[in-house]
């Protein structure tokens, strides 16, 4: 009871750095040959005069519409980004005839562009694909609008020249939850993440998670290539999910939404045994939720570790059941006690 009253006291946060401080790594550049690749077929892309600039590299994942540079303003022209040109720059061409059309195509096409991506199928100029070619500067043709364009390879570049980490631990899905499992080698990560999928949860990672930063607040966790959805089970080896479980057992990918630190029980350590003091720990930047596990013989992980993505999932839509129950009882703190008869036993009672 004494651990109940306590519970209504002010709440904490603490941030924890449970990860080794090494950098994350992120692409310097791609080259124009690979963004070819990669999204040539979702965007249809053609090439119209050769590969001549597949060589060149792409070291920004921003875009650019070239539009004030055709009109010959050029003191702002990030020349060295992938150049959309869409309706605008094609009809304000369009409009031009002669040494004017040649004039405001050769300013553009001087710079050492990487490539130019010409949007809704419009008819390349004649002009340009000769400067293009003598500048060897590669135009691909796309019948995706310039917004579809622009959305679709916004979202490639970003993936593409995202900050990325290797980390030790097992990734799981569960119940949409994506659960980071990491402690120390051979505390049952694997074994655990072998029990939820046999329960029918979705393994995303074992060993190495590559985690890359997608956004200003959203970690991605995914296979190193190498290993993909391979297990290693001490006393057992490596095992293929895949061929195991199938694909319901197996995730590409997933964002990573609470991490759960296993560790041998330590009898003196105070952990945390009310859920009202919020524990984070830090991922390039990242706060992402913590819980530290204790790892005891008899306790029964896999349900325990269900009952932590269940309460994530409550928490996303409001519900806070420690905090919900510590008002309750503050509230019943405050309420005067009920009267209860006092009872006198006398000797001749016993």
């Amino acid at each position: 009871m004494h651990r109940l009253t306590q519970m209504a006291e002010t709440t904490a946060k603490l941030v924890k750095n449970i990860f080794e401080p090494r950098p994350a790594k992120a692409l310097s550049y791609i080259k124009v040959r690979t963004l070819y690749e990669d999204v040539k077929d979702r965007l249809n892309l053609r090439i119209m005069n050769g590969e001549h600039s597949f060589d060149r590299k792409i070291r920004e994942k921003e875009l650019h519409r070239p539009g004030l540079a055709l009109g010959g303003f050029v003191e702002v022209f990030t020349y060295w980004r992938i150049q959309i040109m869409g309706n605008t720059e094609i009809g304000f061409l369009n409009t031009m005839h002669g040494e004017a059309r040649i004039s405001a195509i050769s300013t553009v096409l001087g710079f050492d562009l990487p490539c130019i991506i010409v949007t809704h199928h419009n008819p390349i100029p004649e002009e340009m694909i000769e400067i293009a070619n003598l500048n060897k500067i590669t135009i691909f043709s796309t019948p995706d609008n310039s917004t579809a364009v622009h959305r679709h390879l916004s979202e490639y570049l970003d993936a593409k020249f995202a900050p990325r980490l290797v980390v030790h631990g097992t990734l799981v899905d569960l119940f949409s939850v994506g659960v980071l499992f990491v402690g120390p080698p051979a505390i049952g990560k694997s074994e655990l993440a072998l029990d939820l999928i046999e329960r029918g949860h979705q393994l995303v990672a074992d060993d190495a998670v590559e985690i890359t930063k997608v956004g200003i607040h959203t970690l991605q966790g995914a296979p190193k290539v190498n290993i993909g959805h391979h297990m290693e089970i001490r006393g057992l080896g490596i095992i293929d999910v895949f061929k195991m479980f199938g694909v319901r057992g197996i995730r590409g990918s997933k964002d990573i939404h609470v991490v759960v630190r296993l560790e041998k029980g330590v009898e003196h350590k105070n952990y945390e045994r009310t859920g009202l003091d919020s524990t984070y720990t830090k991922i390039m930047g990242v706060e992402v939720p913590l819980v530290e596990l204790p790892v005891i013989e008899g306790k029964n992980l896999t349900i325990v570790a269900e009952a932590i993505a269940l309460n994530h999932k409550l928490r996303q839509i409001g519900i806070d059941q420690a905090l919900e129950f510590d008002e309750k009882l503050k509230k019943r703190l405050k309420e005067p006690p009920p009267d209860v008869p006092e009872v006198i036993l006398n000797a001749e009672d016993f």
